[in-house]
């Protein structure tokens, strides 16, 4: 484990501040990998009562204030505006100015610096900003008492005072993005808010020093001078003010990936070689060990039960109310929820290994990618800040000639600061970042935002059959030998043939003797034939398992019944045909239940217009039997495994969208011609890679949910991209006065303000809707 010293020699402490000699340190302790030093025992007791309120700095928790602890070694930063942009370490964007967030969020709310510095800024602007618009408003009431108290030289002074810290400290961020932004000619909001404010700000003490030096170049008509510090501390304090709620409305939307985060324990309970236990850190924990789960305690570790049963609650993984139940052999995930009873499991995956760890780190790896649907947006983006400022511009001028200074002033000003380019940019980011982390609490694993977007695109879905409508667990229902042949020593050969093979009929015939407590010896000379078949030597005699086809193509002499054969499919039943020696010896008949979502699955998809195609490599008449069954009318059957990517590929040629739904190895080619390949989670890790979608729950009402997710998601970014254009198309007008002439209102800068950090905040209330979709 990396050790990393917080506090190194004539440093302080990390919380009191007190200077550190780790020679004379009162204490020192380790958590999550980082060894802490500490000045006195005071700040080790504290940090042993709560070491993550600790380090977090939790000011009900402790007297001091704490910076948030080191970076853990891989992690990311990335830009919220311009995900693209990945950093190791925190710090500005190098494109638009913004600060870089956590690429996948900690399990730890931890205090964020940069929300901290944004709202000591918004303080100190709303004590200033609120007497600035006071005098501000009284200065315009000349006959007022406090009016004639100040004077208008008091009045400016007090308003110069007031405004400047304003613009120079609190503003300070928007300044820098701007430069950054201006460097990288990557032009974006706070280029507009800049120019804005600053344009405001110096005109306004350029008139106050024309006033103090009696040189009255910029008085007006009346005595006036026009001064607008009030407006450009008022855009300060209210763009700061939709930053605040803008950052943690983005916060928020990693709350769903933080509750993920949360499940897993940070200790477990290690059973020893001598048969004692010991609660012991998660990291010490090896693939191999064994480990203790209590009655309602989480899982810590991926592996299998070795002893014991229980029922465990996998919701927080899969989005399975009901409790599962697990006996020896079952498969168990680290993070679920261990029902009554107690078990003892067998570690197979610990730390970054874990389901849970991969579930979090492909959330996160999706969120950071981008849809096809944003690189119109960009293009958009980049085209929209030259253009308002040319507006601005524009405006200005023209309000010179027809109108008066202060009018094109004002108005060019307020082109400025209303027009919004944030709104665009956070429009599909946001709803791509919450819709992945809704589909991760459903159950549903997208492998990048374009698969987000086609999923719900797709109008014809093709499912394989075995493993995906059925349950992928078959069972051995029928065994018929021919004259001579001992039922039992079949089963016998074909399990033991059958045993190299990873088909989950395969697995059947395997389970089905190890029933019966049938001696399997080993197989050699084994080859298996894709789609038709496997074959074997076993105890000097050769078994072939398979498809008539199969037999026939190894000359197998003699057949079954045709007319038993039939009955059999007829059932639902798929047939596995065994030969010994080259002779027929008889038939095992296999059965896999239907998953009890799937009709229903098949009703909803059909009811919401998408065609479905079923497409296996079994018999026809087993294959239309599960289709009558689950009520798919299109049937694709007796097709090998090479050969299905080609029937994906007859769909597309139709002009059709096509989604494949498999599990196995034989589906990999066909989930990767798919626009959309979808792999059930108890299937093969080859489908699984080969997938654009993985359904941890292994269940086809998943799907409809992840479709329904899909469409929600894109109806959510038109509805955000809508928001944003149409209020851009009507405020930058407005802002410019083009209802003046008819009696519209002349829009302050102040309000300017006001819309546009209203109108990123509602893109991003918009997108956090899908938390509920």
């Amino acid at each position: 484990m990396e050790l990393m010293q917080l506090a190194k020699p004539g440093e302080k402490d990390p919380v009191c501040g007190m200077t550190v000699d780790p020679a004379r340190a009162k204490g020192s302790h380790s958590h999550d990998g980082i060894t802490y030093h500490f000045c006195s025992t005071g700040c080790l007791k504290k940090f042993e009562a709560d070491p993550v309120k600790f380090i977090a700095g939790d000011r009900e928790a402790m007297d001091h204030h704490a910076p948030a602890p080191p970076a853990k070694p891989g992690m990311r930063w990335i830009c919220p505006m311009d995900p693209e942009v990945v950093s190791d370490r925190p710090g500005p964007c190098p494109k638009c100015g913004m600060a870089l967030e956590p690429a996948e969020p900690s399990e730890h709310d931890a205090p964020d610096p940069e929300a901290a510095s944004l709202v000591r800024r918004l303080k100190l602007g709303i004590v200033l900003g609120v007497p600035l618009v006071v005098i501000a408003m009284v200065d315009m009431l000349p006959s007022t008492p406090v009016a004639q108290a100040l004077g208008m030289n008091g009045s400016l002074l007090a308003q110069w005072l007031l405004c400047t810290p304003i613009v120079l400290w609190c503003a300070l961020p928007f300044f820098q993005r701007a430069l950054t932004a201006a460097k990288t000619r990557n032009f974006n909001m706070f280029t507009l808010i800049a120019l804005g404010v600053s344009a405001a700000y110096l005109f306004s003490t350029v008139a106050a020093i024309d006033h103090w030096l009696g040189l009255h170049l910029l008085t007006m008509h009346g005595g006036m001078v026009p001064s607008y510090f009030e407006s450009a501390g008022a855009i300060v304090v209210l763009v700061l003010a939709g930053q605040v709620l803008e950052h943690r409305a983005r916060r928020a939307t990693g709350n769903a990936i933080r509750s993920l985060l949360l499940l897993a324990p940070k200790n477990a309970r290690l059973v020893l070689p001598d048969g004692s236990e010991k609660d012991v850190p998660i990291e010490l924990v090896q693939p191999g060990d064994s480990v203790r789960v209590r009655p309602g305690e989480q899982l810590p570790v991926d592996g299998t039960v070795s002893d014991g049963s229980t029922n465990i609650d996998e919701s927080m993984l899969t989005g399975e109310p009901l409790p599962v139940e697990k006996a020896v052999g079952a498969k168990v995930s680290a993070g679920t929820l261990n029902g009554q009873g107690s078990i003892i499991v067998t570690t197979k995956e610990t730390g970054t290994g874990t389901l849970l760890a991969r579930i979090v780190s492909l959330v996160g790896q999706a969120q950071r990618s981008r849809m096809p649907v944003q690189a119109l947006v960009d293009r958009v983006a980049s085209w929209f800040v030259p253009i308002i400022i040319g507006i601005s511009v524009v405006t200005f001028i023209v309000w010179l000639i027809f109108g008066s200074f202060t009018m094109a002033f004002i108005n060019a000003v307020a082109v400025l600061i209303i027009a919004c380019p944030c709104a665009l940019g956070l429009a599909t980011p946001m709803a791509v970042v919450v819709g992945m982390g809704r589909g991760a609490s459903l159950g549903v694993l997208f492998r990048n935002a374009e698969t987000l977007e086609r999923l719900g695109q797709l109008d014809t879905l093709v499912f394989d059959k075995t493993g995906t409508l059925t349950m992928g667990k078959p069972e051995v229902t029928t065994l018929e030998v021919e004259p001579g042949i001992d039922a039992d020593d079949l089963l016998r050969l074909a399990a033991a043939v059958e045993r190299a093979s990873e088909h989950p009929l395969a697995g059947a015939v395997v389970r089905a003797a190890e029933a019966k407590k049938l001696p399997l010896p080993a197989a050699g000379d084994v080859l298996t034939t894709a789609g038709k078949g496997i074959r074997g030597t076993v105890d000097s005699r050769v078994v072939h398992v398979g498809t008539a086809l199969f037999l026939q193509e190894n000359s197998v002499e003699g057949e079954s019944s045709r007319r038993r054969l039939e009955d059999l499919r007829e059932e639902g039943a798929t047939i596995l045909q065994v030969a010994i020696d080259g002779k027929y010896a008889g038939l095992i008949a296999v059965s896999d239940p239907l998953r009890p979502t799937t009709p229903q699955a098949v009703k909803d998809l059909q009811a919401a217009g998408v065609r479905l195609v079923m497409l296996t490599g079994d018999s026809r008449t087993t294959a239309n039997s599960i289709a009558r069954q689950i009520g798919i009318a299109e049937v694709i059957s007796e097709v090998l495994p090479t050969d299905k990517h080609e029937r994906i590929r007859e769909l597309q040629a139709q002009q059709r969208h096509v989604g494949m739904t498999g599990d196995g190895i034989n589906d990999a080619a066909a989930l990767a011609q798919a626009d959309v390949g979808i792999a059930m989670g108890s299937g093969s890790d080859v489908a699984i890679a080969s997938a654009g979608v993985t359904l941890i729950r292994s269940d086809l009402a998943v799907l409809v949910q992840a479709r329904s997710l899909s469409r929600a998601t894109m109806r959510i970014i038109r509805s955000n991209l809508l928001l944003a254009f149409l209020y851009n198309a009507l405020a930058v007008p407005i802002a410019a006065g083009v209802l003046v002439p008819l009696g519209g209102p002349i829009i302050s800068p102040i309000w300017a303000a006001a819309a546009m950090s209203l109108s990123s905040l509602s893109v991003i209330v918009n997108s956090l809707r899908l938390r509920r979709a």
